[in-house]
């Protein structure tokens, strides 16, 4: 029950107009924080990793400790790469335990990204429990190793999405629909709402079979938030938040305690700081209780 992928998760989501937090990770004291977080709300929970952090810490290493944190959970949890472009990195990280991998070729022309993405559905679905998200459209800002200039983003196109997840065979689709990685410059982003829902209703109108995804969202105003959860989004990516709260918290505690040197200490301040974080995001997204 507790190690999972993220499409039965999502698609009870999609149904019940809840989105499940997506936390990206970059050590494993954020990923325990996490998990502590999740078993607390009783909320299902996708943990995920960007290709620099997977390949720093090592996926066999993040597979080994999210079975360990997992197994002994009573929630569904889920461990996804995120944003990797590298097919044959994909491949090594489901090949390590992985059990979502999001293969991102959407800087590719359109048939190129459908046979990148039906590529590694072919494999991870042969693999057994592995789902996949693809993406389609360009999500703007800088995450990691993701760089997307303002003007190379686009939007996603709706008749492109029937196409893509049908032809695909992707389990977990990611619109892009104005929505960035990083900080916004702008306190009221520009958001196509209509994009989004007219791609749920084409997509999951009849019934929920493809989740959508949100990426970027650090920075959404909780109306905000909550608007893109009712219109169909169901896995909603937070990753900038969680790396502002471990570094301030750090310099923070640091800061205030020149004279010590107890890293133990400076783990513990940072594991409450990420905790209050994750809180936050589970309660906006409304996914508490429904583990």
């Amino acid at each position: 029950m507790s190690i999972v992928n993220a499409k039965d998760m999502l698609l009870k989501a999609t149904e019940e107009k809840y989105a499940v937090g997506a936390f990206n990770i970059t050590n494993l004291i954020q990923m325990e924080a996490v998990v502590e977080t999740a078993v607390e709300k009783k909320a299902p929970l996708i943990i995920q990793t960007s290709v620099t952090p997977s390949k720093f810490l090592n996926p066999k290493v993040l597979v080994a400790v999210y079975r360990t944190l997992a197994e002994s959970a009573p929630i569904p949890i889920c461990l996804h790469l995120d944003h990797c472009s590298d097919v044959e990195y994909c491949k090594q990280c489901a090949d390590a335990g992985y059990t979502n991998i999001m293969i991102d070729a959407s800087k590719q022309d359109f048939e190129e990204n459908i046979r990148q993405t039906k590529q590694i559905c072919d494999y991870c679905h042969g693999l057994g429990n592995i789902s996949v998200e693809g993406e389609l459209g360009t999500v703007s800002g800088v995450e990691d190793q993701v760089k997307v200039a303002e003007d190379e983003a686009a939007l996603c196109d709706p008749e492109q999405a029937l196409k893509f997840v049908d032809q695909t065979g992707v389990d977990i689709f990611a619109p892009a629909i104005g929505t960035a990685h990083g900080v916004y410059k702008t306190k009221d982003p520009k958001l196509d709402f209509d994009r989004l829902q007219k791609i749920a209703e084409m997509i999951n109108g009849k019934q929920a079979r493809i989740p959508l995804v949100i990426h970027g969202g650090t920075g959404l105003k909780p109306d905000v938030a909550r608007k893109l959860v009712s219109l169909g989004g169901s896995k909603f990516n937070v990753s900038t938040d969680l790396k502002h709260a471990l570094i301030d918290t750090t310099y923070d505690y640091i800061s205030s305690h020149r004279d010590e040197y107890n890293p133990g200490k400076i783990d513990i301040a940072v594991k409450e700081g990420i905790k209050a974080k994750i809180e936050y995001w589970i309660d906006l997204l409304g996914s508490a209780g429904k583990a």
